[in-house]
């Protein structure tokens, strides 16, 4: 098997977990319908917390985490990747573009930031740490999940090319470019101030 059907093969079931619908799926079975018609609109735990139902929100956000984490301690323990960063990388790739693009809501899906955090622990505790941290400190400051969620994962290129390398440097900025892509309505709310707090409508 060459290198490129490895990648193929590893990105593709990376997309396909990462491509579950928790926050719809969970929603629903709470008794509170179609998540994408409360609040924002977005299947991730945010907008779960506009349900009132914070255990709820807490179990989105845990599964959407394990999402990207799953796989990527799999490999790892499984030692089937060699502990080769830039294959989990393409891991972490996979669940993010799985969650923010699923192809079961017509590639409507979450914003990624819950499925980001939890691969980033599995590929290097370090940076999934410094990730979370720098996130829960913005979020406390301002009150808003997007701008905490945009300025954390500012911070991962430049980790990626301290601890590893060109490659895996690349493939930050290209998460980072679709985490700042999924937030573009947000972001165009920021500059107007007029983005809710996470506890708001």
């Amino acid at each position: 098997m060459n290198i490129f059907t490895e990648i193929l093969i590893l990105f593709s079931i990376s997309y396909f977990i990462g491509s579950i619908p928790f926050g719809l799926i969970l929603t629903n079975l709470w008794g509170y319908g179609d998540i994408r018609k409360i609040g924002s609109g977005n299947i991730g735990a945010t907008n779960a917390l506009r349900t009132g139902n914070k255990i709820l929100a807490l179990s989105v956000l845990l599964l959407d985490a394990f999402k990207g984490l799953f796989l990527i301690i799999l490999f790892k323990y499984l030692e089937l990747t060699n502990d080769n960063a830039t294959y989990l990388f393409i891991l972490l790739s996979g669940s993010i573009i799985g969650h923010c693009f699923p192809i079961w809501l017509k590639f409507k899906g979450g914003k990624g930031i819950a499925t980001m955090l939890g691969g980033l622990i599995g590929v290097n505790f370090s940076i999934g740490f410094l990730v979370c941290l720098i996130w829960v400190i913005i979020a406390f400051i301002t009150r808003r999940s997007s701008l905490s969620s945009i300025l954390s994962i500012s911070f991962l290129p430049i980790m990626s090319f301290i601890f590893y390398g060109h490659i895996e440097f690349l493939l930050s900025c290209f998460l980072l470019g679709i985490i700042c892509f999924r937030h573009k309505e947000n972001i165009f709310r920021l500059v107007k101030g007029k983005e809710p707090k996470i506890f708001e409508n």
